[in-house]
């Protein structure tokens, strides 16, 4: 359960996670071709704590999107040639979908970095918000800015394993839904990655 300090607590979790994740982790039997090239990306994972409330900003994409339309996701994306480094990505790509200035972000940490079926390999920045902030959804990108308990997604409990079909094959994932929101694939996983490690104390 998610109670005391906000910061120490998502020092733990980036202290105590150990190997990178992947959406392939709950479909074993899945061929991965050897010397594939991945894309670097950094998301940002934003927690705003006041008082004994956390909570962390997501978003919906845009329905009108070509690629994951509607899911729920990290601010974040690919890493640009102009980016100092992937933390520095993530800052940059919150700020434009969400309205989340850099200088609001204390960064605590890196999580091991998460292989998706979209070929990049993303980088979670564990960050807390130092002061409340109004939401601004990045216009064609972001359908919604909204936020979720700390304690709910850092809850083991709170996720489980469903399936679907899948360019011909069965593919496993975790969810954790909160009220409206359908959280999985990528962003589910690198939740529980966090969850796990707390666990794991």
């Amino acid at each position: 359960m998610m109670t005391g300090d906000a910061a120490g607590r998502l020092r733990t979790a980036v202290s105590q996670a150990r190997a990178p994740s992947s959406d392939y982790d709950l479909n074993p039997d899945t061929v991965l071709p050897e010397g594939r090239k991945l894309r670097p990306a950094g998301v940002l994972v934003p927690v705003l704590a006041q008082g004994e409330t956390s909570r962390l900003y997501l978003t919906k994409r845009s329905s009108a999107l070509k690629h994951h339309p509607g899911q729920i996701a990290f601010p974040g994306g690919k890493q640009d040639e102009g980016d100092a480094d992937i933390t520095a990505a993530a800052l940059r790509e919150a700020h434009e979908e969400i309205g989340l200035a850099p200088e609001n972000v204390e960064v605590l940490g890196l999580m091991p970095a998460h292989e998706t079926v979209t070929g990049f390999w993303v980088t979670p920045v564990i960050a807390l918000v130092r002061e409340p902030f109004t939401p601004v959804p990045e216009l064609g990108e972001v359908e919604e800015v909204f936020d979720v308990p700390l304690e709910h997604i850092l809850t083991p409990a709170h996720f489980s394993v469903q399936s679907r079909r899948w360019r011909g094959s069965r593919r496993h994932y975790y969810t954790v839904p909160f009220g409206p929101y359908y959280i999985w694939g990528a962003t589910a996983r690198i939740l529980r990655s966090m969850a796990d490690a707390l666990e794991s104390r």
